[in-house]
């Protein structure tokens, strides 16, 4: 039988001090495996690693403090003994994964039927220490809440919302094709560089995706953030960055995105279940780490999306704020259907012609 240990690349270890035990780490998960009939510690990636059968599992997460996360092989999944350490590391807010080194989309009903937080697979690497993180987070929240006597957010999404989406999606994408590689054509024409601008954002549940856009700044932009924090629309070291009239865009860019011509490509990440037609806007890395716990509790609950709320009322518009885009987000969430996410839709198309330059 395959071993659940995450596949993480191996490294010198160092953190081990003359005594065998980890002097320092960053992270420490607990695996639950059946080829583990006893403890057995390691060290990697500044990463603590303790396997263990679920029997074993489930005495140790009530001894031991400190635990990340949980992850559980599918083979073991149905142990009374898993159970209780699923349980167990529920009251601990501690998130619980079903985990296989490769996909395998029957494991996906494994970690609903277990009642697990998500199922996650392949290597460990920054992408799923986030989303791990991000588990963590709403976990502390809805405890904080419940312990304060405050009802919990719901957020539940109307019936057949995936089947609209990949519809939609595709028959899009093939009737845009040839305006497609007509933008490619043109793009490449302008400047040297990619076609597609391909950036991680941080989607429902925190999950880290590629994101396509049609490619309408100069190479190199993003290096050029700091230099233009001046410049940003919402005021401070706040979460979001937009800037007016950005010296960074092409002139086929200020076209593109006047018109939203280069959102067009996001259709693809649609298709492929990243994103909705209608959402809160996945966010960058570097602007979704600054949210705080009320905020991500709520706002990533929610499915990503092309268009929302947000940009039907105050994309392109001077006197937007921090806390009315959040506001937004946050009411579509909890306000979701399928005639508002038809509504939104045809409000999006004159806000698709936008004056501001951002």
């Amino acid at each position: 039988m395959e071993s659940t240990a995450l596949h993480v690349q191996p490294e010198k270890n160092d953190l081990l001090n003359t005594f065998g035990e980890p002097s320092v780490f960053a992270r420490k998960f607990l695996l639950l495996d059946l080829s583990h009939t006893s403890e057995k510690r390691q060290i990697q990636d500044n990463t603590l690693f303790v396997k263990a059968s679920p029997e074993t599992a489930a005495r140790l997460l009530s001894e031991e403090q400190g635990f990340d996360a949980v992850f559980v092989d599918p083979s073991c999944a149905e142990e009374k003994s898993a159970l209780a350490s699923r349980t167990t590391a529920v009251s601990g807010e501690i998130p619980v994964f079903i985990y296989t080194r490769k996909y395998e989309p029957r494991h996906t009903r494994t970690a609903i039927a277990f009642g697990a937080d998500d199922y996650l697979f392949g290597q460990l690497n920054a992408a799923m220490v986030k989303r791990i993180e991000f588990f963590k987070r709403l976990k502390s929240y809805k405890s904080q809440r419940q312990h304060a006597d405050t009802k919990v957010p719901q957020i539940h999404l109307w019936a057949l919302k995936r089947t609209f989406d990949v519809f939609v999606s595709a028959s899009a994408l093939m009737m845009l094709s040839p305006l497609l590689a007509l933008i490619a054509a043109a793009i490449k024409l302008e400047s040297k560089g990619p076609v597609f601008y391909i950036s991680k954002r941080a989607g429902s549940g925190y999950k880290i995706f590629d994101f396509y856009k049609f490619r309408s700044m100069r190479v190199g932009a993003d290096k050029e953030l700091n230099k233009l924090s001046h410049m940003n629309q919402y005021a401070g070291d706040g979460v979001f960055f937009k800037i007016k009239d950005d010296p960074r865009i092409t002139r086929l860019g200020q076209f593109l995105r006047n018109t939203s011509l280069d959102e067009i490509p996001q259709l693809y990440n649609v298709l492929i279940g990243d994103m909705s037609l209608v959402g809160n806007r996945p966010l960058p890395l570097y602007e979704a780490e600054k949210l705080t716990k009320d905020q991500i509790a709520w706002r990533f609950l929610a499915p990503a999306g092309i268009t929302g709320l947000w940009q039907i009322t105050k994309r392109g518009k001077d006197n937007m704020s921090e806390d009315e885009r959040i506001a937004l987000d946050i009411e579509y969430a909890m306000k979701n259907s399928f005639w508002l996410d038809v509504k939104i839709m045809f409000a999006t198309i004159p806000a698709l012609l936008q004056k501001a330059k951002v």
